[in-house]
C-alpha cells in the first residue's frame, strides 16, 4: 500500500499493516475482518477499505518487472550478456533488476523525467473539446479563484503538483490555507533558490505575493552575508568538542582525528582553532576544502608534529579535495554512498575518518591512531548554544517580517559587519545575489602551508561563538627532586 497513493502518512500505514496477517492480497480484506486484532483498526474506512480492494485486484500481476518507466540502463556490451532481460510490452529489452542492483553491477542508469502534470492538462483539455468547452489557460487567475483556495484549504488538492503529498495536504489544512501573501523561507543556498523560484512564478501569474529567505546555515557559505546564524553556535560545539578531544589526546597520547562537516566551504572545521590555548594544544593542523589536499603533505604534517609534541590532534573538513577536485573520501575508497539529492554522502559516515586514520597507522607507524566524525550532532546539539547567534537570528527574523509588511517588497535577508569587532546590521538583497551561491573561506583566513587559519580568522569567528565561552586551563606544579627508588 502506497502512502503517496492514499494520502495517509507513513506512521498510519505501518500502523494498520502490522496487524494484518500473512496471506495474499486476493484475501486481504477478509483476513483483517476475521482478524481480532485488526477489527478496530478501520480497515472499513476509507481510503483503507478502497486500497485493499485495489490490492486484492492487482494480485495474480507480475511483479518482478519494477514499475520504473522513466529509467535508461546503458551499457558498452549488448544488455542482455550483463543482466537478465525481457521484453517489455513497447517492444524495448528490460533488465530484471532493480535501480540499486543495476549500479551494483556496474551498470550505469539514467532516470529520463517528465511533468506528468502537462499530460493530465492537455488531456483535460481534450475531454472538455469534445463537450465544446474550450478555456483560455493564458487568461486563467487561479490565485485570485475562491473556489481552488477552498480546495486547497480543505485538502482537497490530491493530484495537483507539489501539493498533492500528504504532509503538504496536512499543512495546508491545518493552515487553513485561503489567501497565503507572505512567504518566508529559513535555510541555506537552496532554500534562497526555492524562494528565488515561487517568487518568479507570482511574479508571472501577477498574483500580490511577498516571498523573503532568511538565511540558516553552520556552513557559513551563503553569498553577501558576513556570517550566518546557526554558524556561531555549531562553531561553539565545535571549539569545544577539540577541546575535549585535545585534553584526551593528551594523556593518551597518538594521533586523533576530528571530521567536520563542511562540503565545499571550510568555516565550522576551520572553528577548531578556537580550542588551542597554548601553542602546543591541539588541533595541530587543519584541512579545509578551499586547499588541495595531497596525502603526503598530510602525512608529512603528521609525522613532524607527532615529533615535536608526541602526540598530534588533527581537524578535517569532510569536503577536502584532492587535485583533481575529487573527495578525498571518493579518491581513496572504492565505497560510495549518495543522499538523496545524489550528492556524495558525507555527512553521518565514518568512512573518511577511518581512511586517514588507516593511512597514519600503515605509514607513518604510530600505533594509537583514533577518528572521530562529529556528524549531524554538530548543527543540532541544543546543550551548547552562542548567545550571540540566537539573538541575531531573531532579529533577523523579525526584520525580515518587518520589510515584507511595512515595506512590500521580496528579497533575502542578509548580515554584514561594519566594523571587524563587534556590530552588525541587517539589510535585503536581491535573492538573485544568493541563491544558488557558495561563499568560501577567503585566502586571508588560510595560513601559507594550508593546514592551518590565521590570526584574521580567529578575530572574525571569535565574537560569533557569544558570551561566557569556556577555556581549559593547567595547574602549574613546580619540578620536585625524584626521592624513590626506580
Amino acid at each position: 500500500m502506497s502512502s503517496r497513493f492514499t494520502a495517509v502518512s507513513e506512521f498510519q500505514i505501518r500502523r494498520l499493516t502490522e496487524h494484518v496477517p500473512w496471506t495474499d492480497a486476493r484475501n486481504a480484506l477478509a483476513a483483517v475482518s476475521e482478524n481480532q486484532e485488526c477489527r478496530d483498526t478501520g480497515w472499513q474506512e476509507e481510503p483503507y477499505k478502497t486500497a485493499v480492494e485495489l490490492a486484492a485486484l492487482l494480485d495474480g500481476f507480475p511483479r518482478y518487472p519494477k514499475q520504473h518507466p522513466c529509467g535508461l540502463v546503458l551499457s558498452r556490451d549488448p544488455i542482455q550478456d550483463q543482466t537478465p532481460v525481457f521484453i517489455s510490452s513497447k517492444g524495448y529489452p528490460t533488465t530484471h533488476f532493480e535501480m540499486e542492483s543495476v549500479e551494483s553491477v556496474g551498470l550505469v542508469k539514467m532516470d529520463i523525467l517528465a511533468q506528468g502534470g502537462l499530460a493530465v492538462i492537455r488531456d483535460t483539455l481534450e475531454l472538455l473539446e469534445e463537450k465544446g468547452i474550450r478555456p483560455d489557460l493564458e487568461r486563467l487567475e487561479p490565485w485570485d479563484d475562491p473556489a481552488i483556495w477552498k480546495m486547497i484549504a480543505t485538502g482537497e488538492a490530491r493530484g495537483v503538483h507539489h501539493i498533492e503529498s500528504p504532509a503538504m495536504i496536512s499543512l495546508a489544512k491545518m493552515c487553513n490555507a485561503r489567501d497565503i501573501r507572505y512567504f518566508f523561507y529559513v535555510g541555506g543556498n537552496d532554500s534562497a533558490d526555492t524562494v528565488r523560484i515561487i517568487n518568479e512564478q507570482a511574479e508571472s501569474t501577477g498574483y500580490d505575493f511577498r516571498a523573503i529567505h532568511i538565511p540558516k546555515t553552520v556552513d557559513n557559505d551563503l553569498a553577501v552575508n558576513d556570517h550566518c546564524p546557526g554558524y556561531g553556535s555549531a562553531g561553539r560545539f565545535v571549539a569545544q568538542a577539540f577541546m575535549g578531544l585535545n585534553l584526551d589526546n593528551r594523556a593518551l597520547q597518538g594521533v586523533l582525528i576530528g571530521v567536520v562537516m563542511g562540503r565545499h566551504a571550510g568555516f565550522l572545521t576551520a572553528t577548531a582553532v578556537l580550542a588551542r590555548k597554548y601553542v602546543e594544544e591541539g588541533p595541530h593542523l587543519i584541512y579545509l576544502p578551499e586547499r588541495t589536499f595531497s596525502k603526503e603533505k598530510f602525512l608529512a604534517d603528521v609525522e613532524r608534529v607527532h615529533r615535536e609534541y608526541g602526540r598530534c590532534v588533527v581537524a578535517v573538513s569532510e569536503g577536502i579535495q584532492d587535485a583533481t577536485g575529487t573527495p578525498v573520501s571518493l579518491s581513496l575508497s572504492d565505497r560510495q554512498e549518495q543522499d538523496a539529492h545524489g550528492n556524495l554522502q558525507l555527512s553521518g559516515t565514518d568512512m573518511l575518518g577511518d581512511l586517514l586514520a588507516g593511512l597514519v597507522r600503515d605509514n607513518l607507524k604510530i600505533k594509537r591512531v583514533r577518528a572521530d566524525t562529529f556528524g549531524y550532532l554538530q548543527r543540532s546539539f541544543m546543550g551548547v548554544v552562542s548567545d550571540r547567534d540566537a539573538h541575531e537570528a531573531r532579529e533577523l527574523g523579525e526584520i525580515a517580517v518587518q520589510y515584507a509588511m511595512w515595506d512590500n517588497v521580496d528579497g533575502s535577508m542578509v548580515i554584514r559587519r561594519p566594523v571587524l569587532n563587534y556590530s552588525v546590521s541587517y539589510d535585503l538583497v536581491h535573492l538573485s545575489e544568493v541563491a544558488g551561491k557558495t561563499r568560501t573561506m577567503p585566502g586571508e583566513f588560510i595560513n601559507e602551508d594550508c593546514n592551518g587559519v590565521t590570526e584574521k580568522f580567529y578575530s572574525y569567528c571569535r565574537p560569533l561563538m557569544g558570551s561566557g565561552f569556556p577555556e581549559s586551563h593547567r595547574l602549574r606544579a613546580p619540578n620536585v627532586p625524584k626521592i624513590m627508588d626506580s
